[in-house]
């Protein structure tokens, strides 16, 4: 999950087709994107499917461009909650506080098709693996500033990778019935609690 979107140079939009996108980020987030035609969602959107081949030539691009949009817009709402902390602990659990509460509005159906289909379950691999290299950044610039212990950040970042991994394809819901949004709290604060200094 961010703070970064797989994606080719971004599309030189209208402020029409891009008001069409987020209403579109809107609907799929909410309901998936599996069962709509492309005439359902002309329909639902009370436009053209002409105007909706203007972002994407095909459904399964739409969606792949769905995917894109909503994890792009991500990028300034997690890292100005990374900027408001304080603190290096404050900023890691900042950061998967951020990440959870983005992904909260996502419904059930949004994520299971995003898997399902290889083109937007790529985006959501390479979003995750971008979310864990932040999280190596902000672990080993608090291992520089001695606010946390000295471990190795790269194993850090590793099993918090691990666990997003296990959380997007969607293991922690079966398992667990928790949901990715409950799932990243609670990974917040285990690596803060794991990275505390030892108290004298």
């Amino acid at each position: 999950m961010s703070p970064s979107a797989r994606a080719a140079p971004r599309r030189r939009r209208t402020a029409r087709q891009q008001d069409l996108l987020r209403r579109l980020v809107d609907l799929m987030a909410a309901e998936g994107f599996s069962q709509f035609t492309l005439d359902d969602l002309a329909e639902r959107l009370r436009c053209s499917k002409t105007t909706l081949y203007a972002l994407a030539s095909s459904k399964q691009e739409l969606a792949v461009e769905v995917v894109r949009e909503y994890f792009r817009a991500s990028v300034p709402v997690v890292e100005a909650r990374v900027e408001a902390a304080h603190g290096h602990a404050e900023q890691v659990t900042a950061y998967l506080m951020a990440v959870a509460d983005y992904l909260r509005p996502l419904s059930r159906e949004f994520l299971e098709d995003l898997l399902a289909f290889p083109a937007t379950a790529e985006v959501y691999r390479f979003n995750t693996a971008a979310a864990s290299a932040r999280v190596r950044q902000l672990v080993a610039e608090g291992i520089a500033a001695g606010a946390f212990r000295s471990v190795n950040a790269h194993f850090v970042a590793e099993m918090v990778a691990a666990t997003m991994q296990a959380i997007q394809r969607g293991e922690m819901f079966a398992r667990l019935e928790m949901s990715d949004a409950e799932a990243y709290a609670e990974l917040a604060s285990l690596v803060v609690h794991a990275l505390a200094p030892a108290e004298d």
